[in-house]
């Protein structure tokens, strides 16, 4: 989750309570080319990031931490709590309604699934190779709801991409190219199945009007649990 900062300029005595209370938050700053405004987030993997534009200058990440402060805090509880409640058994792994029973195998370089067992490398490549097996593994979940799905809906798209992106879930392009997050198969089916179908929903109407969502209840009746889910739980979706 992102939150944007507000702009003002602070009194002396407001910067030094800022700076305070920044030094409490522990938070990491990243330079993004094309950001326009300060922006602070809860990443799954680093935890406080504050986004700068490229000419701003790093006293104003303090300024940020400080003034979403309470936010931060509710947020970065939020995570923790979700994270306990998701937290599989050890040497298990979530993947949608099931789980896979992880089993390390020295000389191993790619993880291989048999049945419920995961076969992964030991040591410290593990984590890469797993997030490549699970890309690999969301392209073919979500391949084949969503042809199921344009299918129903008379659409096509014309492209599937598998990323990790930092805000998003998934995306529709303009032109059918659809780009779907691999942390979907951390959580339930009926929130990956959620996702498809919004994004298939976009091939006919781009924007969030009322008829947007008046399609989207028709096509997927169970949307606002889902959402709420995913609103609630998704950044606690890491390996």
């Amino acid at each position: 989750m992102t939150r944007r900062v507000r702009r003002g300029k602070p009194s002396r005595a407001t910067s030094s309570l800022r700076a305070r209370v920044a030094s409490e938050i522990a938070y990491r700053v990243r330079r993004a080319p094309r950001a326009r405004r300060v922006r602070v987030r809860i990443d799954p993997h680093h935890g406080v990031e504050v986004v700068l534009p490229p000419r701003t200058p790093e006293r104003a990440a303090a300024a940020a931490v400080s003034e979403l402060a309470p936010w931060i805090r509710r947020r970065l509880t939020e995570l923790r709590l979700a994270r306990a409640r998701l937290a599989p058994e050890a040497g298990w792994l979530p993947y949608l309604d099931g789980r896979l029973r992880i089993v390390a195998e020295p000389g191993r370089s790619r993880v291989h699934r048999r049945e419920d067992t995961l076969l992964v490398p030991a040591g410290d490549g593990a984590s890469d190779a797993l997030e490549r097996w699970y890309r690999r593994a969301a392209r073919e979940e979500i391949a084949r709801r969503l042809d199921r799905a344009t299918a129903l809906a008379g659409s096509r798209y014309t492209s599937l991409a598998i990323r990790n992106q930092r805000t998003r879930w998934a995306s529709c392009a303009a032109g059918g190219a659809m780009s779907f997050n691999w942390r979907l198969l951390l959580g339930p089916e009926r929130v990956l199945d959620y996702v498809v179908w919004h994004e298939v929903c976009h091939l006919e109407v781009p924007d969030h009007s009322a008829r947007f969502w008046s399609l989207l209840e028709r096509r997927c009746p169970h949307w606002r649990e889902a959402a709420a889910w995913l609103r609630h739980n998704g950044s606690a979706l890491v390996l």
